[in-house]
């Protein structure tokens, strides 16, 4: 039987060096932006347009239309393909009249602005605080109910609060990896952290937990199966019997993304892209770290009892 428990010190490895990296991207980002991940005007506050153009427009055009109306601060970026002439520009909050006038200057001196397919929006930062605190604290409750529930669901397992403490360990760890993802993807693509990005890490966790709780069933079925078996080879077992079937079912949400990130919309590819980050992370972490941590903890119980 192959021991996928026993090489759990690599899969610790691994992770750790994610981790480390993780952090490493996400110091890099603050120390370029001024926070670990860019953040979208849903969470500074400010003006954003998207402008579509009926002709060819440059940023320097652009931003020199901006310039004139005191927004030299303006963060231009293109989106989709150059022959699309689409450009997002961020600025700190603009008045109607200066709206007005902003697309006028720019079908002027730039471009005509397809004025049915641009889109104008402005934010207070104050939305951004709520929507992130409301995040903070569902993801806190969400793990404190995860604790409670595996503990008691597992009670009569030997130590079941320790199945809770992983799971938690093995969310965090999704977490941060996506993150650091999403920083990279920020440093390399521009993406920015808006409040879909929140419904992406809520969903996140909800992807890791559910594929570790239904490994650590499986091994809760299995103590009471072979009860004369030692508990890393009914771990193992465990995670042999269950696996492929979680592999299988993963693979079907992935390759629905994956055609999504490729075939879909340019704004809803940062989403799908850090869903699709959270549910490789959540299957890889469910048999890699949350089901390793309760063999090594049970380990180490052991060697200290000796």
């Amino acid at each position: 039987m192959f021991n996928l428990v026993e090489k759990r010190r690599w899969f610790f490895i691994a992770s750790g060096t994610l981790i480390l990296v993780s952090f490493v991207i996400l110091a890099i980002t603050f120390i370029r932006f001024g926070s670990p991940l860019r953040l979208a005007v849903d969470f500074t506050g400010g003006s954003l347009f998207v402008f579509h153009f009926d002709g060819p427009a440059t940023e320097t055009a652009i931003r020199q239309v901006f310039a004139d109306y005191g927004l030299e601060e303006a963060i231009i970026q293109r989106l989709g393909r150059p022959e699309e002439n689409t450009w997002q520009v961020r600025t700190k909050e603009v008045t109607p009249e200066q709206v007005r006038a902003l697309f006028s200057d720019l079908s002027a001196r730039v471009a005509p602005v397809n004025r049915d397919l641009t889109t104008y929006e402005t934010v207070s930062p104050i939305v951004g605080a709520e929507v992130t605190r409301a995040a903070g604290i569902a993801i806190t409750v969400a793990a404190l109910l995860i604790i409670g529930y595996i503990w008691y669901s597992f009670r009569r397992v030997p130590h079941s609060i320790r199945y809770g403490a992983a799971a938690i360990a093995a969310m965090v760890h999704d977490l941060i990896l996506v993150l650091g993802f999403y920083a990279l993807m920020g440093i390399l693509q521009g993406w920015e952290v808006d409040a879909l990005f929140l419904t992406a890490v809520l969903t996140v966790t909800s992807f890791s937990v559910q594929d570790t709780i239904v490994m650590f069933d499986r091994v809760r079925e299995n103590i009471s199966r072979y009860r004369d078996e030692p508990f890393e080879r009914i771990v193992n077992r465990s995670i042999l019997e269950i696996i492929h079937r979680s592999l299988a079912t993963q693979l079907n949400a992935i390759f629905v993304m994956i055609a999504i990130i490729l075939f879909g919309g340019e704004t809803i590819r940062p989403f799908i892209s850090a869903m699709l980050a959270g549910m490789l992370v959540g299957t890889y972490s469910s048999f890699g770290i949350a089901i390793p941590l309760v063999v090594e903890w049970e380990a180490a119980a052991g060697r200290s009892r000796s």
